[in-house]
């Protein structure tokens, strides 16, 4: 935390600006040895006019952003240079930091500092990641909520209404002649009831929080020529798949993405699933088999215009665990199918009409209730590490609610609560080891 630290913010490339940041506690006195201004008397939060040194060498003409601190997103002396653009002047710049007083900065090492200096919590770091990294609206809503710090609100407050919970269990057997109004097992019970279902709230909006960061995984399956590859084109509108009428023609994996009510829909066209002697195409089929094992969803392709084959039966009864939906393709074309012995509901639609997909897309909003999704209300827990501690929390507020049920003495149940209270502080990073800050901030870019 005594270092000096410098990155490039932007992405390196040929562009208008790039910015290189710097923070620590002398960056003032090591950017004014590479500068042509005083910057350390220049009022804090402003922007001057100035050029970068080499020597007596002028490398490019700049503006330099100065933040004194603790007003900084580090809460420590900022600096950053917006330069122009291009591959050789940024790293030019960076240079010459890192030759007067600066190391490069570790990936995400600015918002570290941030988190160790209390200017944001842990939630709220992650979600300055979760925003960088966001593909759909809803992504960077779901980012956004986290990093103005709604979710780390909830989570304090159910900490704080632990805390009063616990000191009036301690008081009655600490100080009972100070007890102004009595406490009772079930005055507890209810608060601790009260609290566990807001936690399980928030255990089961993870599924959520994944379909809205990382999508859903959607393979067409089907035999060879039933028209995957259309649909692919489609919904993608544009000539991703390869489309002929002979079969077999896709022997590898094609994919795309479209958003749907805001989420993002990854699409993944399967080679044509039959028995085959040809090498290339046995492990195209390979491949698409391993594809329906991993899907969210699989979308089984019927043509309308043809009856089912022995083959599309034995593999459409492979997939009675798999969340799926079936899918009668060409229904602008006379019904040759029999599907009297399939007990799902069953989508009908084309490629051949504007309109021709759209109960497909209806029924896989229907069927991950993506309406649902679109909420004001993006408290939602994102990644394995706060999911894991939260359900430690629900377990161990259960293990206190049964020992209220139980009567268990007061002391009991206060060390029980105490545990919850800890679980939830390392939600938020009140407590933290080192080497799990390490693994969350590596994933950050360098810069941020």
């Amino acid at each position: 935390m005594n270092e000096n630290i410098c990155a490039i913010s932007t992405a390196l490339g040929v562009g208008a600006i790039s910015i290189i940041r710097a923070t620590g506690p002398d960056v003032f006195n090591i950017v004014n040895k590479i500068c042509d201004i005083d910057i350390t008397k220049k009022a804090s939060h402003t922007i001057s006019y100035a050029h970068i040194l080499d020597k007596e060498e002028v490398v490019d003409e700049v503006l330099i952003m100065k933040m004194d601190a603790p007003k900084t997103f580090t809460m420590e002396d900022v600096i950053e240079i917006n330069s122009h653009g291009g591959i050789s002047t940024t790293n030019k710049i960076l240079e010459l930091l890192l030759l007067n007083g600066c190391r490069l900065a570790e990936p995400g090492e600015f918002t570290k500092r941030a988190y160790l200096n209390g200017r944001i919590d842990l939630l709220e770091a992650e979600g300055i990641n979760d925003l960088i990294v966001a593909e759909t609206e809803k992504s960077r809503k779901l980012a956004m909520n986290r990093v103005e710090g709604n979710l780390s609100k909830l989570i304090k407050k159910h900490r704080k209404e632990l805390l009063s919970l616990q000191a009036e269990l301690e008081v009655i057997f600490d100080y009972p002649e100070e007890i102004e109004e009595e406490i009772t097992y079930d005055k507890v019970l209810e608060g601790l009831t009260s609290i566990k279902e807001e936690l399980k709230d928030l255990v089961n909006s993870y599924n959520n929080s994944q379909i809205i960061k990382e999508g859903i995984d959607v393979a067409l399956v089907g035999k060879p020529n039933v028209g995957k590859s259309s649909i692919l084109n489609h919904l993608l509108n544009e000539n991703k798949a390869i489309v002929t009428n002979i079969a077999g023609t896709t022997r590898d994996i094609v994919e795309g993405s479209i958003s749907l009510n805001g989420i993002k829909i990854n699409l993944i066209d399967t080679a044509g699933i039959r028995e085959t002697d040809d090498v290339v195409e046995r492990i195209g089929v390979d491949k698409s088999k391993d594809i329906i094992n991993k899907a969210n969803l699989v979308i089984f392709i019927l043509d309308n215009n043809t009856d089912m084959t022995p083959e599309e039966k034995e593999l459409l009864d492979s997939l009675n665990n798999v969340k799926k939906i079936i899918f009668v393709n060409k229904n602008d074309l006379d019904s040759k199918i029999d599907l009297s012995d399939i007990k799902e509901e069953v989508v009908y639609g084309n490629t051949t009409t504007p309109e021709g997909l759209d109960n497909l897309k209806n029924k896989i909003v229907e069927m991950f209730n993506l309406n649902e999704l679109d909420s004001n209300n993006y408290n939602y827990l994102t990644n394995a590490r706060e999911l894991s501690l939260v359900k430690k929390a629900v377990e161990s507020i259960e293990e206190s609610i049964n020992n209220t049920k139980n009567e268990l003495p007061f002391e009991i149940i206060a060390d029980d609560i105490q545990m919850t209270y800890n679980l939830l502080g390392e939600v938020i990073g009140e407590t933290y080891k080192e080497e799990l800050l390490d693994e969350i901030f590596s994933k950050f870019c360098v810069g941020k």
